[in-house]
């Protein structure tokens, strides 16, 4: 047996809801890198020693030799912010900016979400 919602409650339980959610994608993070050089179209694959998933168009490629490089991607990835782990697949010895990354969730079997073009490598530099 189904009890009817009114529109009035529908709306309620969901500025409510997103109440709860805003607070947790609202956080932002300091920023300590500038720009430093050109943009370039790929970085080696096994230079990469880690990302960070600073938001869900920005992630940052830490590569050999603590050197960073910002990938601003063309257009918002849903939940990669959130999840901040992705993965991507290439038959190149490089990750290119015509490269694809699919988000990951963090479920048991990590469950493949939004897939998402990637922007130039803008390398980066830390200001003191």
């Amino acid at each position: 047996m189904s009890v009817p919602v009114s529109p009035a409650l529908r709306l309620g339980i969901a500025v409510v809801l997103m109440s709860l959610v805003a607070p947790a994608t609202a956080k932002t993070r300091t920023d300590n890198l500038v720009a430093n050089g050109k943009p370039v179209d790929c970085v080696q694959i096994n230079s990469i020693r880690q990302t960070d998933v600073r938001d869900d168009r920005t992630i940052d490629f830490i590569l050999n030799g603590n050197k960073v490089y910002r990938n601003i991607l063309p257009n918002s990835c849903p939940s990669l912010g959130f999840e901040r782990r992705f993965m991507y697949k290439t038959s190149l010895s490089q990750l290119c900016s015509v490269d694809i990354i699919t988000v990951l969730y963090s479920s048991p079997n990590l469950m493949r979400g939004a897939s998402c073009g990637l922007g130039k490598f803008q390398p980066m530099k830390k200001i003191k």
